[in-house]
């Protein structure tokens, strides 16, 4: 996809809690620096093909509160299990449809969706929650499109040719990040360990923005 100014290409899931806060720190500091010119293009890395199983809400809670607890205890303000979808391909293909108008409403529409999830309990899933979204930026996407799979796969293709390693994983005009926000790693008992990455996020930011 190529537009005017610089396009900081995402390979993300809709459901994963990192990328969410990944992407709002960054359109923060967007705002802060005064530079539309960036725009995101949030592409599908699947993560229930990836590892072979659907998310599930509960461990994903579980890693909402660690992030809470650890670096943002503003964030995830609204979230829900009980509305977290069984499955995030509908949703990532209903953003892919988006960036196909281009890349301000394919990003706006990516952002809306996390939004809604995370911010806001609000469902993902169904057909007509999606089209309600589609309709507010001026698309429209039928049931038939949205259970199809394939933009997503052709997104994970792309992700696996570009050596992806996770979501998030920006790749900028400098070179790639995994989730430059925060230092995430388990240790010997499974307890998951979230810091702020301040001088990544830093550089990151410099990749993006100069």
């Amino acid at each position: 996809m190529s537009e005017p100014g610089i396009t900081i290409e995402v390979f993300a899931d809709m459901c994963c809690p990192f990328t969410h806060l990944g992407l709002q720190r960054f359109v923060a500091r967007r705002a802060a620096v005064g530079r539309d010119d960036v725009r995101l293009w949030v592409r599908a890395w699947p993560l229930e093909i990836v590892n072979g199983t659907p998310l599930d809400a509960g461990f994903i809670a579980e890693e909402i509160d660690d992030i809470r607890n650890q670096v943002a205890p503003d964030a995830f303000a609204g979230f829900d299990a009980r509305a977290f979808p069984a499955s995030s391909v509908p949703a990532m293909t209903l953003a892919a449809v988006a960036y196909e108008t281009g890349l301000e409403v394919g990003e706006a529409v990516s952002l809306e969706l996390r939004d809604r999830l995370f911010e806001r309990g609000l469902g993902i899933a169904d057909a007509d929650e999606l089209t309600e979204v589609a309709a507010r930026h001026g698309l429209v996407v039928t049931p038939g499109e949205l259970a199809d799979p394939s933009r997503v796969l052709v997104d994970h293709a792309a992700g696996l040719g570009r050596g992806v390693i996770g979501s998030p994983h920006f790749f900028t005009p400098a070179g790639g990040f995994f989730c430059p926000a925060l230092d995430v790693h388990r240790d010997d008992r499974g307890h998951l360990h979230i810091h702020a990455d301040p001088l990544g996020f830093d550089a990151f930011l410099e990749a993006c923005f100069t």
